[in-house]
């Protein structure tokens, strides 16, 4: 069975944290996935039977990017959602189709620059979540965010700037996906957003709790929800009501569905970015699609 991952993506500024619903799966038995001959989301149309062959012994033998432990093959099979393993496999299969050597096809499935800035299309459901920005705008980012990580308070920020820089253009949708394993605070700060979306002051909320993501506790938080002046007794049932937790979970599963590994995950309209969430390069992109 795969175990909890957790890796710290400096690079991308992403804390990487395959959640039990990802990965509570039965284990796929050894002899399955090494005699299996079709792959999940793996499309081998095109290739000879020798060229998927040598694909598949690849995927066979070599451990999946992902860190999880277990070869490309069996991670494709017990952890279909995994982005790793899928653009690891699919770029042998590019290279295979191109010619390319059996070593040259190897050197392209471990690359780890083999994803893509905007992966395909997915479809996120949005309706009721947090926003900011006008509904119609051209891009639509959706966050996929933990208040307790120190990488989603500087993509806060950063968020923020682009906001700023493109008032009409930009409409940012915020998704709970408190990684618990590891934030303690994690879920009651989601849940205390929520409640504050109750009462119009999500945003302030939300900026002040990024602003102290080190410090978050309940007493904390009820403060801090004081000082904006909300109503208390109804943020506290609000927030500790089973109806805005199973918001969170909710969102936690849909992020689940669409590949989300950890936090901060950003979609730009309904599309995965897999760049560094900076002004500058997310803004370069941001750029790229308004000029479409």
């Amino acid at each position: 069975m795969k175990r909890f991952l957790l890796t710290i993506a400096v690079a991308i500024g992403v804390a990487q944290v395959k959640s039990p619903q990802q990965i509570l799966h039965a284990p796929v038995p050894e002899n399955v996935w090494k005699s299996a001959t079709e792959l999940p989301n793996i499309d081998f149309t095109g290739l000879t039977p020798d060229q998927k062959l040598s694909v598949l012994k690849l995927l066979r033998e070599e451990s999946c990017t992902c860190g999880c432990g277990m070869k490309m093959a069996q991670c494709r099979m017990q952890d279909p959602k995994c982005a790793f393993s899928k653009m690891s496999a699919n770029a042998a299969v590019a290279s295979v189709k191109s010619g390319k050597t059996p070593d040259e096809m190897r050197k392209a499935a471990l690359a780890e620059n083999h994803l893509k800035t905007l992966e395909d299309l997915v479809k996120i459901p949005i309706e009721g979540a947090p926003s900011k920005g006008p509904i119609g705008a051209k891009i639509t980012l959706v966050e996929f965010s933990d208040f307790q990580c120190p990488f989603c308070s500087i993509a806060a920020v950063n968020l923020d700037q682009l906001l700023r820089a493109h008032p009409a253009d930009i409409r940012l949708v915020y998704k709970q996906y408190p990684i618990a394993l590891v934030h303690k605070s994690a879920d009651l700060a989601a849940r205390a957003s929520l409640a504050a979306n109750q009462q119009g002051k999500f945003w302030p909320l939300h900026d002040l709790m990024f602003n102290n993501h080190d410090k978050l506790s309940r007493q904390n938080i009820l403060a801090w929800a004081m000082r904006l002046n909300m109503d208390m007794a109804k943020f506290t049932k609000d927030m500790d009501s089973q109806e805005t937790e199973n918001i969170v979970l909710r969102n936690i599963a849909e992020g689940d569905d669409i590949g989300v590994l950890g936090t901060p995950t950003v979609f730009l309209n309904g599309h995965r970015y897999n760049g560094e969430l900076t002004v500058a390069d997310l803004g370069k992109v941001i750029d790229q699609e308004l000029k479409k």
